[in-house]
């Protein structure tokens, strides 16, 4: 028997469509799912492909040095997976984590594999299920020996960008490949959120129905504004249900969430970068789920009455001025808190090469990734610290500031859009009241500050008050 070039194990819609796009890549694979009913589903569907019956026996069914995709749910099943795996692979051997596995879970399994003397790669796969099987964006990192043995795999699984390069490059050691993947997805969460609050403030702000703002944003979709999220949002608003009605109109307003985010919040909030865009997306969600305490809290709280934005179509074109601006805070957010972790854990990561990798399969994919990348090209540490970055919040941010203003005084929150402006605002102060806060603190703790007149290495403590 032939053997296959490719072990996957779980069939959910990611394994079993990442196994045909690879066949049809020309990598043949061999294919394992402890769920009998997926298994059998997938077999009839796809009979081509050989299913071993146990997973210790998936091994045999591959060549050496053998290449085994794990697209199983992160935390303890990949540990329970390699249990098992491990024994019966080889020196030289390779596993690959493709799921959302948290960055330090992977750093450990590298340390685990290579004590074996096999090679771990934990690489952030996004696209979701059109992806996996038509080409998704790929970011592996781990075990670098490992790389010449997938990358020729790895880059015939991925998507291909307009000029034809594959979305998928060796991204760094340990845990660094699933942790640019969750900052892609806590990137992600700040879109979604953003084009929920531009989506609230056409419907509540200017009355739009959901087809005529899904108009909106398809209109959108092509332009400096557009996305992929975008464009599936234009999509989704004008779907209808089976009586004629906007199907979202029908669909509960309680969002759900599997962790990423909460991640990127939780590192940023370690390595000490704000990332307040973000984090209020991942806030928002939880709010969402509230249901019960918001309709108890809606009477006593109502919506201030406010006559609606005078001119509609001058209130679309800030709409759309203040979506692109606050995107582009949140692709700064994540490219800071990239950078700190590189520094912090000596990654070598580069946000410029990365942003290339988001280009075409991935969730992020917009023109807006290409400008990422000439700024870093062209210098630039910070996306902010950029010439022309910096020039294009300039024009949108008096847009962004009367979209701000105007969802405040219709009571329609805007977590994100508020959050994402106040940050820049923030970064781009040259005092902040951090003065007093250090004040504050010396008061009641004896923490001690700095002086302005002062060398920063001296510090000071006040009697701030009669209190001993």
């Amino acid at each position: 028997m032939k053997l296959a070039q490719l072990g996957i194990v779980g069939l959910g819609v990611m394994g079993a469509n990442l196994a045909r796009n690879a066949a049809s890549k020309g990598y043949a694979a061999a294919v394992y799912e402890r769920d009998q009913g997926l298994r059998e589903a997938f077999r009839q569907k796809s009979p081509e492909f050989p299913v071993a019956a146990e997973l210790e026996e998936l091994p045999a069914l591959v060549g050496r040095p053998r290449k085994i995709l794990l697209m199983v749910r992160a935390g303890a099943p990949v540990d329970s997976v390699l249990d098992r795996l491990l024994p019966v692979l080889e020196p030289g051997d390779v596993v690959i984590d493709g799921g959302n596995s948290h960055w330090r879970d992977t750093a450990r399994r590298v340390e685990r594999a290579e004590a074996a003397g096999l090679w771990y790669v934990g690489a952030g796969i996004s696209g979701g299920s059109q992806g996996a099987l038509l080409g998704p964006s790929i970011m592996p990192g781990g075990s670098r020996a490992a790389w010449p043995l997938v990358k020729d795999l790895l880059e015939a699984l991925s998507a291909k960008a307009p000029d034809g390069a594959p979305c998928c490059g060796w991204i760094g050691p340990s845990g660094s490949g699933h942790f640019v993947k969750m900052v892609h997805n806590g990137i992600e969460y700040g879109e979604m959120q953003l084009i929920c609050e531009v989506y609230q403030l056409m419907r509540d702000g200017l009355g739009l129905s959901a087809g005529e703002a899904g108009q909106v944003f398809t209109s959108w979709a092509c332009g400096k504004t557009g996305s992929y999220l975008v464009g599936i949002t234009g999509e989704i608003l004008a779907r209808k249900d089976a009586d004629g009605t906007p199907l979202v109109d029908h669909i509960l307003d309680k969002a759900e969430q599997k962790g990423t985010g909460a991640w990127t919040v939780s590192a940023a909030l370690e390595l000490g970068v704000p990332v307040p865009l973000i984090g209020e997306a991942v806030f928002a969600r939880s709010l969402s789920a509230r249901k019960e305490q918001r309709l108890a809290d809606a009477p006593r709280y109502p919506r201030p009455e406010g006559a609606p934005p005078p001119d509609r179509q001058a209130f679309l074109a800030d709409l759309a001025q203040a979506l692109y601006g606050a995107r582009l805070a949140a692709y700064a957010q994540g490219t800071d808190l990239l950078s700190a972790a590189s520094e912090q854990w000596g990654w070598g990561l580069d946000w410029g090469e990365i942003a290339l990798l988001w280009r075409a399969g991935c969730i992020l994919r917009s023109p807006l990734l290409g400008e990422l990348a000439a700024a870093r090209c062209r210098g630039a540490e910070r996306l902010l610290s950029d010439p022309d970055m910096a020039a294009g919040l300039r024009a949108v941010l008096p847009a962004w500031r009367r979209t701000a203003a105007e969802a405040i005084r219709l009571g329609i929150p805007a977590p994100a859009l508020t959050a994402g402006l106040s940050w820049l605002d923030g970064s781009a102060a040259a005092v902040l009241p951090a003065n007093l806060l250090q004040a504050q603190r010396d008061c009641f703790g004896a923490h001690t500050y700095r002086r302005v007149d002062r060398p920063e290495t001296e510090v000071f403590h006040t009697q701030w008050t009669d209190e001993v």
